[in-house]
């Protein structure tokens, strides 16, 4: 087995005029909500015992319109925003979703407009969202054991539809797709080589995620926790592999080549490897609230902006302000700390889409 190990750095990317804040991190990345509601309920995302059916979801009244999301974009856009993805919940589940896609694509200095998606709607809709403009897709895939796929979705959906939707992609011309693979101890960790063997040599790339202590409902437990180098260390005894460097600042997951030039796959490491340092990302809820960090408990009111009489100069003031505030580090805290920084009031991922 050969020894895996990590390269970080001698990444650049376009500073612009980015807004940094106080850790002088730029703002180049906002993450969408566009809506709170899925047809799964993902056990480490959103289990029944809290999204069950009784669950109230957001009002439509409450759910930003693809007006008001276009409009701030096109301000987050001159704040230095090059990099917008659209999550949910399950973001095909918002009607007309290729229109907003189409609506961002126009929007100056965007350079991305990505969707991470379940793939269970994607058959209709691959081809409507490349025409409209989208750049890129990432389809959440935990197993590809069928039984074992089903229990994690908890909504007895079969894993064929999300390949069919995979592959619905591909056939309308969309390259650099994404797999996100949640990997969880005792679950699905005895899946991850067959995961990496499907998708090599296909162009896709499989991104093995750490089980995360996102939100305050998924049992989150550290002994769950299936590590990076162990992840990379399973894969490297089958398919050897060889790190690669990162792209760009701000990039999450660390890159990993098949030594036979098969592709590539990642890691996203956030409870054993931080990578806060670099993270650029701000975060919109369906509802119109900011968040500075995925883990975050605090976040900040901007569509009483965008329905009140707020001038587009003032909606900009305040995210500078916000983001020039910033001194989300939690995953570091949580690295670095011999107790606990678990906190029963973050956000769900669900709800600002992870």
């Amino acid at each position: 087995m050969h020894m895996v190990t990590r390269v970080r750095g001698n990444a650049t990317a376009h500073e612009g005029s980015a807004e940094a804040d106080a850790l002088g991190r730029p703002l180049h990345q906002l993450r969408i909500s566009v809506t709170d509601r899925c047809n799964f309920r993902c056990t480490y995302c959103m289990p029944k015992a809290v999204f069950g059916p009784n669950h109230r979801f957001l009002p439509r009244a409450d759910v930003l319109s693809f007006e008001e999301i276009e409009r701030l974009t096109r301000i987050l856009a001159g704040v230095g925003v090059e990099k917008v993805r659209l999550t949910g919940g399950e973001p095909t589940l918002r009607r007309d979703l290729p229109q907003l896609a189409g609506m961002l694509a126009g929007i100056a200095g965007l350079r991305e407009i990505n969707l991470t998606t379940n793939g269970s709607r994607l058959v209709p809709l691959a081809r409507p969202l490349k025409e409209a403009g989208l750049t890129r897709v990432t389809v959440s895939l935990d197993s590809l054991d069928d039984n074992t796929f089903r229990a994690m979705n908890d909504a007895d959906f079969p894993v064929g539809r999300v390949l069919d939707g995979i592959e619905a992609v591909r056939e309308v011309g969309f390259d650099n797709i994404k797999v996100n693979t949640v990997v969880k101890r005792g679950v699905n960790d005895d899946g991850i080589v067959d995961i990496a063997r499907h998708f090599r040599g296909t162009g896709v790339t499989v991104r093995f995620i750490e089980f995360m202590d996102v939100g305050a409902s998924n049992g989150w437990r550290t002994k769950d926790v299936v590590t990076a180098e162990e992840i990379l260390a399973r894969i490297d005894s089958a398919f050897p592999v060889e790190p690669l460097r990162n792209q760009y600042r701000g990039q999450v997951a660390e890159r990993f080549r098949y030594r036979d030039g098969a592709g590539e796959i990642g890691v996203i490491a956030s409870v054993t490897r931080p990578f806060c340092g670099d993270c650029s990302r701000l975060r919109l809820s369906a509802d119109g609230r900011l968040y500075t960090c995925l883990f975050g408990a605090v976040s900040h009111d901007v569509r009483h902006l965008l329905r009140g009489e707020a001038t587009d100069v003032e909606i900009e003031q305040r995210i500078r302000s916000i983001w020039g505030h910033r001194t989300d580090r939690y995953s570091e805290r949580r690295r670095e700390s011999t107790a606990s920084v678990v906190s029963d009031k973050r956000v769900e991922m669900s709800y600002i889409g992870g």
